[in-house]
């Protein structure tokens, strides 16, 4: 570790070296100009140019380093409002490479996977159903920045994260349109520690025998029922949250107090259905889940 610096250091002082450098810089030029050992420079170098920060380009014997777009340096939480507009500039430019970059540039400048999922995935998620419905986008687009904030997601289940086996959680879309809420919830399960079985769209799952089905992989996957397990519907629909919740409710009953049917969608005043929390909010639905793994004994 040069000069004492820690990693968070040295990468701050690296996108602080690189940033507008056009042409690029030698290895030993950045470790010159950050005071750090060459050899000692080189490790961390190859190290963030394989977190997605740093790209490289041989030019004879010559190694140089650019830095990848999006590399903004963030101090957080007070940077969390410049993210967002961000974010969604990059998604609607159709800058792939740079919604990638400043996602893992957030996380690692402290952001946390729950406030950037909150804060920035989901009003983007909003924005772009926005334009469709207003007619400002068509379904080919719609589908590809869709493709694009689902990778994004993906970026946080990248994490290493060591799972709690007393935190189980299914979570389940009921239709397409409630994939990628689904895939935000389940990143940010996956980040506080939750063993996260994450089904998708399950509408083709819709019939008689979703109940066997299900049971039969709860069997394998809480075969001795550690802790407790929940179990979040998202969906769009009222007819969604019904079905789901008329199959998984007898599943419960048997499986005893330590199963929980969470379900997240907005419903109707005339729909009634059973289950232990229902929110069309998906904050309300990962606090309460917090506050339900903060009592398990």
């Amino acid at each position: 570790m040069g000069k004492g610096y820690s990693t968070e250091e040295i990468r701050q002082k690296l996108i602080s070296t690189l940033d507008g450098v056009v042409s690029g810089m030698s290895g030993v030029e950045i470790s010159g100009n950050i005071g750090i050992n060459r050899i000692t420079m080189a490790k961390y170098l190859k190290v963030f140019a394989a977190e997605g920060l740093l790209r490289q380009k041989n030019i004879g014997n010559v190694t140089l380093w650019f830095l990848e777009p999006g590399q903004e340096s963030f101090t957080f939480p007070d940077d969390y409002f410049k993210v967002a507009p961000q974010y969604l500039e990059y998604l609607l430019k159709d800058s792939e490479d740079r919604v990638y970059s400043l996602i893992r540039n957030c996380l690692h400048s402290g952001g946390t996977t729950n406030r950037l999922v909150l804060e920035v995935i989901l009003p983007s998620i909003e924005n772009v159903k926005k334009l469709y419905d207003d007619g400002k986008i068509g379904t080919s687009e719609q589908n590809l920045l869709n493709t694009t904030i689902s990778k994004s997601l993906q970026i946080f289940n990248q994490s290493q994260v060591v799972s709690d086996p007393k935190k189980n959680v299914v979570v389940i879309a009921s239709d397409a349109q409630s994939r990628l809420n689904s895939e935000a919830a389940s990143a940010v399960y996956h980040s506080n520690g939750w063993k996260v079985s994450h089904l998708g769209d399950m509408s083709s799952a819709i019939n008689v025998l979703f109940d066997l089905d299900f049971q039969k992989l709860l069997g394998k996957i809480w075969k001795q029922k550690p802790g407790i397990l929940l179990v979040v519907v998202f969906s769009q629909t009222d007819e969604g949250l019904v079905f789901f919740a008329d199959s998984i409710n007898p599943i419960k009953e048997k499986s005893g107090k330590n199963m929980k049917l969470i379900l997240c969608g907005k419903l109707s005043k005339k729909t009634k259905i059973q289950s232990d929390m229902a929110s069309d909010k998906i904050e309300e639905v990962l606090q309460w889940s917090q506050t339900v793994s903060q009592n398990l004994k």
